[in-house]
């Protein structure tokens, strides 16, 4: 009885404030770990929420260039508004992972076993979805998320590095992401004088000459 009268004034305050007056007498449960939650769930597909499509093009710190998907062919070669720089990419999970596919080309971009960058007309498995890590230097580094610790990475001569070699800090694996506004409408002063030139008329008709201003008489 004087440890079950001890023990009410601790019940009480149980019933205050969390309305469980048999947590004094029972076990203890563990809270819920809601990061562990959101770790889990990240690493799977979402199949309920929407997914956010965005356009851009993946600007490579190394090579200067685009990444730019070619067929089965990803290279970091490509000038700004190519056609073949222009992104789709698909948000996976509600957390950070994304799907890489070219606008033109229409293959997404994936990672062999070997390490290889490779273009796929389907892009479902999981070699072909990339976790994006926004880094301190305000790069993005994307990791495959099939093979752990291997990145999307370019040398610079634009070619892919094997993603074996590559590590987040490395340069190879730093990418800018950029808005794709296309081609420019005049690629040189040529064209631009070009597009601007007078086409000379013909002789005169009858109502261009009714519509001149009569010559001074001398």
């Amino acid at each position: 009885s004087a440890v079950i009268s001890c023990c009410l004034p601790y019940c009480n305050l149980h019933v205050f404030v969390l309305h469980k007056p048999w947590s004094c007498f029972g076990s203890n449960q563990p809270s819920p770990n809601f990061n562990q939650y959101v770790r889990d769930q990240g690493a799977m597909t979402d199949q309920l929420s929407r997914r956010q499509i965005r356009e851009y093009q993946l600007y490579s710190r190394t090579s200067g260039k685009h990444v730019q998907v070619n067929g089965k062919r990803i290279t970091a070669t490509a000038e700004d508004g190519n056609k073949f720089a222009k992104l789709i990419v698909e948000t996976d999970t509600f957390g950070s992972r994304v799907r890489i596919k070219g606008a033109e080309s229409e293959k997404y971009i994936c990672m062999s076993k070997r390490g290889k960058l490779i273009g796929k007309p389907n892009g479902k498995s999981k070699d072909c979805i990339f976790t994006e890590i926004v880094l301190e230097n305000n790069y993005t580094a994307f990791q495959n998320a099939r093979y752990e610790g291997w990145y999307m990475a370019f040398t610079r001569k634009g070619r892919p590095r094997k993603a074996s070699r590559s590590r987040q800090n490395q340069r190879e694996a730093h990418f800018i992401k950029r808005l794709y506004r296309g081609q420019l409408p005049f690629p040189n002063n040529a064209e631009r004088q070009k597009q601007f030139e007078f086409v000379g008329s013909s002789s005169p008709t009858r109502r261009t000459r009714r519509t001149r201003a009569p010559r001074p008489r001398t």
